[in-house]
């Protein structure tokens, strides 16, 4: 019997706020805006790259203010598998489902030329399968690590956004999630300030970047080894700013981590604990297509155990080892690739690349510190349903040497931790999932996923996973 199901009042509520959001939308304009197309525009918190479009003089006034909104629901269901034990942060054997719901409202206003302030409300319920736990590579980049029976509200985001034109064609901004429609200039630098997502500026990639449209594994929708600073939701409190010049790009952060690893609350007061973010960017034009290569640096510093420190402590003491106890403020630090490449106009490839400090635990994200991931992004044009995709997706992980000794002894990591590991070898995973544009507000997905070696342990799975995701915007 699947846990976590919805009871009546649930299942209402959740069809009442999917018609709402299907069928209304609040904007106003100082002019006339451009008009919006038949696919729903990405639905994650971070607008998507302006497409270099000429501007025209019936869209050169900028919008004045927007109310947008979103909701998701993920049904996920993981049949039973091979098991021979399991720890306090395995993902259980037996057959279980689970389910995760948001709804978001975007509400953003134009306080004076170039500027944008947005806040995002948002509403949560449910679990991941194991309650986020026992796989690297996590299932849904829909379930957070705190989940709850009952909805809950959060404000997700709530930012201020500056830019600053520096000359080169002008270009059409169209209307969408935290971004007012308007013009800007090719050349210009952008100012983001407040409660936000790393990954809403760094490591995007638009084939895969975005749980609510696109793939779901954690491994596949961001760099596995990128241990972003972030709270239990994925968002904390920062700064960064973005220089466009030709056809280049320069992005660097500041941002809030959390006061302990996988912790609800942000440090306080802000920037004791720190992460350093900074990314480069190249655009090119490869068979015809625009693609984007970019390069990715973060260093963080704060209060991080090492797995050495904890063997040695726990050879001392006896006990099982734990990297929360022999916690001290120090550094870790990690590289990145990441590849978006059209290959003909229906047909994207997307890949990523990275590398952490592999001797220090795991502060935001999950226990990666080597990972490669690839997949194809595919539109439906070629069989009449241009607003439909489908995705497939493989993604390698592997944990540091210290990190495998450490969960051999019977430590637990940020999500992962099997009480042993007496056998250990990279986790494999695939994804493959088709998303149908049910009618232009709405989208229905199925999900598939195959894990190979959960959380490292080449004793326990495979794993299959099977999703199915309902998604309406406006």
């Amino acid at each position: 019997m699947l846990a976590n199901r919805f009871v009546p009042t649930k299942a209402a509520f959740v069809v009442a706020v999917l018609l709402a959001l299907a069928g209304h939308a609040v904007a106003k304009d100082l002019g006339p805006t451009p008009e919006q197309g038949n696919s729903p525009p990405p639905a994650s918190n971070e607008p998507p790259p302006p497409a270099a479009e000429p501007a025209t003089s019936d869209q050169t006034t900028p919008q004045a203010w927007a109310v947008h909104g979103q909701s998701t629901l993920v049904w996920q269901l993981q049949p039973a598998f091979h098991s021979p034990y399991q720890g306090a942060q395995s993902l259980p054997p037996p057959a279980n489902g689970r389910e995760t719901f948001d709804a978001t409202i975007y509400a953003g206003f134009r306080p004076w030329p170039g500027a944008e302030i947005w806040i995002n409300p948002e509403i949560d319920q449910g679990f991941g399968l194991g309650n986020t736990f026992g796989v690297a590579g996590y299932l849904s980049g829909e379930a957070y690590k705190l989940g709850n029976k009952d909805p809950y509200y959060r404000m997700a985001r709530a930012l201020i956004r500056q830019s600053i034109d520096l000359g080169g064609e002008s270009e059409k901004v169209d209307a969408d999630l935290n971004q007012l429609a308007g013009t800007q200039t090719a050349n210009r630098i952008v100012l983001t300030a407040g409660k936000i997502s790393v990954v809403d500026i760094f490591d995007t990639n638009k084939y895969a970047h975005d749980p609510r449209v696109d793939f779901l594994n954690w491994a596949i929708i961001d760099l596995g080894s990128f241990d972003y600073a972030a709270d239990a939701w994925g968002s904390t409190y920062g700064a960064a700013a973005e220089w466009y010049q030709g056809r280049f790009a320069a992005r660097v952060g500041v941002f809030d981590m959390s006061s302990v690893p996988n912790g609800t609350a942000l440090n306080l007061p802000l920037f004791q604990q720190t992460q350093f973010v900074a990314e480069l960017e190249e655009r090119h034009t490869l068979w015809d297509q625009p693609g984007k290569l970019k390069v990715l640096y973060w260093l963080s510093r704060g209060n991080l155990g090492t797995y050495m420190d904890a063997l040695a402590q726990a050879a001392a003491t006896g006990q099982t080892p734990s990297v929360d106890s022999v916690r001290t403020y120090r550094s870790k630090y990690g590289v990145g690739l990441n590849l978006e490449q059209p290959l003909t106009a229906d047909l994207g490839l997307f890949a990523r690349a990275g590398w952490s400090q592999g001797g220090v635990q795991e502060d935001a994200f999950t226990d990666i510190n080597q990972a490669v991931s690839m997949g194809l992004s595919l539109a439906g044009t070629r069989w009449g349903r241009p607003d439909d995709t489908v995705g497939l997706a493989g993604a390698i992980s592997e944990i540091s040497a210290g990190g495998r000794q450490y969960l051999a002894a019977g430590g637990l990591g940020g999500i992962i931790g099997d009480g042993k590991l007496p056998k250990a070898g990279p986790e494999e995973i695939l994804e493959t999932y088709y998303s149908l544009a049910a009618f232009r507000y709405a989208h229905v997905t199925a999900d598939y996923q195959f894990v190979n070696n959960p959380a490292y342990n080449l004793q326990r799975g495979p794993v299959s996973v099977f999703a199915f995701r309902l998604h309406a915007e406006f």
